[in-house]
């Protein structure tokens, strides 16, 4: 049965972005990105909400990684591209990637039966629409690159109103500092 994971690069206070919305600290270097992709893998689709739909896009198009791409990235947008994307939006209104739907509102039901529906695993990006989830009991595993800074606010990366029991499943540490953490979440 597939698994749906929530995973996010976080400052080590709790925050995806700062309270400018900036995210640039969080970076992979290549040694994290590498590991990312071996964690992006297995997944046959991305759930996002709108606001990460329009980072994630950007993965499409080759143009913005120059003549010479770096390999890691190259294989993270091949990745990324065989992937089925469903993004959650009321105000999209047509998906500007191949292989996106578009689900007008967050339905728990609807995707509870997408997830035990795939043959491989689900991810849920942005943290707006992972907190949905998680308070809907949909998730099944949290990972959190927690990176060597701290940004003092912005946008969480878990939802504060949200009380979960987590049992450690892996962790990594990497030469830059980044921590990798996942957990399963506790039914």
């Amino acid at each position: 049965m597939a698994a749906l994971i929530y995973s996010a690069i976080a400052s080590l206070d709790g925050y995806v972005a700062d309270a400018e919305g900036k995210f640039d600290w969080s970076a992979p270097d290549e040694e994290v990105h590498a590991y990312v992709n071996d964690q992006e893998r297995p997944i046959g689709t991305y759930i996002y909400g709108r606001k990460m739909y329009d980072v994630m896009k950007v993965w499409q198009d080759d143009g913005w990684m120059g003549a010479e791409p770096d390999p890691v990235m190259h294989d993270y947008a091949t990745i990324w591209r065989a992937a089925e994307k469903v993004v959650v939006s009321s105000t999209l209104a047509e998906p500007a990637t191949p292989s996106t739907r578009i689900m007008s509102s967050f339905d728990a039901d609807a995707l509870r039966t997408l997830v035990r529906d795939a043959p491989t695993d689900v991810s849920i990006g942005g943290p707006t629409i992972a907190a949905e989830a998680l308070r809907a009991g949909l998730v099944d595993e949290i990972g959190l690159f927690l990176s060597p800074v701290t940004v003092g606010g912005g946008l969480r990366a878990l939802p504060d109103d949200l009380r979960a029991n987590l049992s450690l499943l892996a962790q990594r540490r990497f030469a830059n500092g980044v921590v990798h953490v996942r957990y399963a979440v506790d039914r």
